[in-house]
Parts: C-alpha cells; structure tokens; sequence
C-alpha cells in the first residue's frame, strides 16, 4: 500500500509540475518577472551608491527688486556646477557613499509650490547674517537633506559667524509628509481596487468556468462588465471617503483647491484603470498568469509613481515617462487640488487623457473579451 501510495504522489507531483512547464506565461510572471524588477529597481534606488538631495534657496530680494549676493549663494555660484537656475554640489565619502546637492535658486512661491509637489524637501532661507531651514521635521527624507546641507561646514565651507543654523518646522497644511502621502494614497487606492476588483473577478470567474454559465442565461457583455465596474466606482467612492474623513479628523487634511475638480478627477481615475482592468482580463483564464499580468501592471507604478515618495528621486531620463503613467496623473492632480488650490483649468487635461485611456481600453476589451 506504502509503494502505491507514493507512486501515486510522485505522478501527481510530476503531472502538475508538467502543468507549469506547459504554460511559458506562468514562468516568465513567477520567475523572470521578479528579476527584471529587482534589476530595473536595484538601478533605479543605488544610484551608485550616490545619496542625492535636492533644496530650494529662496532669493533675498532688495527694495532695488535685485537678487543680494548672499555668502551662501556665492559659494554656490563658485563650487557648484550651474545648470540653468541650480547648483549641484559632488561630495566624497569612500566610507558612506558620495553626496549629491542640488540646490534650486528660487522664489518663496515656486519654493513651496516645489516642496508640495515633492520636488524639494527643504527650503533654505539665505539672509545676510544667517540660514533657515524649513522643512517637516516629521518627514525623515527632509530631515537627511537638512543634514547634508548643514554638514558642508564639516567640508570645511563657513558661511556665517552662528555657530547652529536656524532651523523653521513646517507645520502648515500642504507642506507636510502626510498632505503628500494622502493624495497619494487615494490614487493608488483607485488603481488597487480597480485591478483587482474587476481583474481579477473577470479571470477567476472565467477559470471557474462561471462566466461560461452567465453567458447562457442569454447576458450582453457590456451589461456585465459595466455592472462589475459601477460596483467596483460605488466601493472605491466609499473607501475614498473613509480614508479622507480619517484624515481630515485625525491630521487635520483639507482640499485647498476645487472639490468638483477632485471629483472629476476621482472619476476620471476609475474610468482609466476600470478600462485598463477589463482590458486586461479580456482573454486571460489562468490565476497564476492573471496575477502576473496585474503585478506588472501595479507594482512598477505603485513604486515610482510617487506615492510614498517623491518620484523626482530617480534619474532625471526616467521621470518624464513616470509623468505619464495613469497613477502619477492621478496623483500629482490630487495633489495639486489638496495642496496647492487647483481647479478645472489645472487639472482639465490630466481628466480628459485618463478618461479617453479608460474608455478606448474598454471598447477594445470588449471587443476582444471571451466568457471561455
């Protein structure tokens, strides 16, 4: 019985292992997935072992509305390497990694305007007689930058005769880590959901030969497929409004800018990834491969679309793609509504490409979507 019984689990072993083999898709998205995006990521965050930081130097202007030649400033001028309006400073450090500081010479508006977008994490003020440094001591990336800008006088550079430098916390709505977090947060909510929620239903459905059982009943497809997405908006509208109200209770986050823009946008979200989603799950019956399939599609823009992190961090070649994946429309819009009091006229164009992608992606997803 011993010998039967291990027979039995030896050809069941090998015949499943022959059901993977005989599906290529399953080891590319099991297997060569993971390591292309182990490479594209290890790339993309070593950087050579470089740290790079990136600051606003606001301009001292006088009443001859002429920039003042600050100590601070001229040094820049004299050992940074200019490159339009900034000035990147190269550090050695054999034991720790190089340093790189970019520093923006800048206005106080674009200043904050780049610190809320995730451009800068800290704004250097250059006075006459001393430095400050506002940044959200919460936000431990700006902390990091405030030192490394603080620790040229270790280089042996002295700007002034304070032995400290002053430094100013910000703490105003739209200038704190969590003001960038939320938005971004509700953007990938709405990729998350979307991707799975319908995606995956579609292909799970599929693979348990359900779908074969709607389509008998007689059903149109666009009836189903429109129903899984209008109750997949109806969630994702209530899980939106949950994480905002904890938000705004709890950190005190408001919407400095339009509410009915935000609301376009909301919805312009979902159309783009409800039709990417149907898209996608058009044709696919495996799991295993559908996982894959929606793995590649959310993790490399859950990653570098700045959701939890300014996407201004990676290589400068990189970020004009990054600009123009669906999640990081979604979320610089959202930011832009949150903290910088944007409306239609802002955010119009980023709507009309996310919904024109949702709506050609499903009329094609249509077309080509099978039950079985």
């Amino acid at each position: 019985m011993n010998r039967i019984t291990n027979h039995q689990l030896y050809r069941l072993i090998t015949a499943h292992f022959a059901e993977i083999i005989r599906e290529p898709a399953v080891i590319f998205w099991g297997v060569v997935f993971p390591i292309l995006m182990a490479w594209g990521l290890g790339i993309a965050f070593t950087q050579k072992g470089t740290i790079s930081v990136k600051l606003a130097v606001v301009k001292v202007i006088t009443e001859k509305d002429t920039v003042q030649e600050t100590k601070f400033l001229s040094f820049l001028k004299k050992n940074g390497i200019k490159r339009d309006s900034t000035y990147t400073i190269n550090l050695k450090n054999e034991k720790l990694g190089d340093e790189s500081l970019t520093f923006f010479e800048t206005t106080w508006p674009n200043a904050f305007t780049m610190l809320k977008k995730g451009k800068v994490t800290v704004i250097i003020e250059d006075k006459a007689t001393d430095i400050k440094y506002h940044f959200d001591p919460a936000n431990a990336e700006a902390k990091a930058a405030y030192q490394l800008a603080a620790n040229l006088t270790t280089h042996g550079v002295s700007f002034y005769a304070a032995d400290q430098p002053s430094i100013e916390p910000l703490t105003m709505k739209g200038t704190r880590y969590v003001d960038f977090l939320i938005p971004g947060l509700l953007a990938m909510g709405i990729m998350m959901a979307c991707s799975w929620g319908i995606s995956y239903t579609i292909i799970d459905r599929r693979s348990k030969k359900l779908l074969r059982r709607m389509v008998a009943t007689p059903m149109k497809k666009s009836n189903f497929l429109l129903a899984l997405i209008t109750a997949r908006f109806t969630m994702n509208l209530a899980e939106a409004l949950l994480l905002f109200a904890f938000a705004w209770l709890y950190f005190g986050t408001k919407v400095q800018g339009s509410w009915p823009a935000l609301i376009m946008m909301f919805i312009a979200g979902n159309i783009a990834f409800s039709g990417i989603a149907i898209l996608i799950s058009s044709h696919t019956a495996n799991p295993e491969i559908g996982n894959g399939i929606i793995n590649a599609l959310v993790t490399p823009m859950m990653v570098v679309s700045g959701v939890f992190f300014s996407y201004h961090n990676f290589p400068e070649w990189i970020i004009p793609v990054i600009r123009n994946l669906p999640l990081t429309m979604i979320a610089d819009s959202f930011r832009s509504i949150f903290n910088e009091g944007a409306g239609f006229a802002d955010v119009w164009l980023e709507a009309l490409i996310l919904t024109s992608t949702g709506v050609v992606s499903f009329v094609i997803g249509l077309k080509i979507f099978k039950w079985y």
